[in-house]
């Protein structure tokens, strides 16, 4: 059976098609909750931001034009709920100098992202700052060109690409530190 694309279920979706609604959440809700966890380090609040993003993506479905792909489009929405999940949280922190604690043990929850990430790997990227953890996760879990990142996040690919490699130095030096 062949599954159909992205655009045709969002075009029956506007027409109000539910099952069309469905088939979308289904598709992507996994890769979703997965960059919710990545980001916040709870899997409690990743799937309220699940949640609070597939609302955005609801309402404004109809502002999809098709001029990229609908998985760039939605990490797109993905990434601007995830920054005011931060205000929201901490309003009085600066966005690039917040940091999350890191799980102190593991829950069931982290289990299902197991295989995309070890513990150790999120516990490692909780300790980046926002704006360099929103590049690791669209370059590596997201699997973006940095000219897609660039353009979701509004920024250059020469700042993607900088701040990528800090990040990985970051974590490069984590992990050492962590593993011995």
């Amino acid at each position: 059976m062949f599954e159909k694309r992205d655009e045709q279920l969002i075009e029956q979706a506007l027409k109000g098609h539910k099952k069309a609604w469905f088939t979308l959440i289904k598709r992507y809700e996994s890769a979703i909750y997965q960059y919710g966890v990545r980001m916040t380090g709870n899997p409690h609040d990743a799937a309220d931001l699940m949640q609070d993003i597939f609302i955005a993506v609801f309402k404004s479905l109809s502002n999809f034009r098709g001029e990229g792909s609908f998985k760039a489009w939605l990490f797109r929405i993905a990434h601007f709920r995830c920054i005011e999940f931060y205000r929201r949280k901490r309003p009085d922190s600066p966005l690039e100098d917040t940091e999350e604690l890191s799980c102190d043990r593991p829950t069931p929850e982290h289990n299902l992202v197991a295989d995309t990430t070890s513990l150790s790997l999120t516990n490692a990227m909780q300790r980046l700052p926002l704006a360099q953890r929103a590049v690791v996760e669209l370059k590596f879990f997201g699997q973006f060109t940095f000219d897609e990142i660039a353009e979701q996040l509004g920024l250059s690919s020469n700042t993607v690409k900088s701040r990528l490699y800090s990040a990985l130095s970051k974590l490069k030096l984590d992990l050492e530190v962590e593993h011995g």
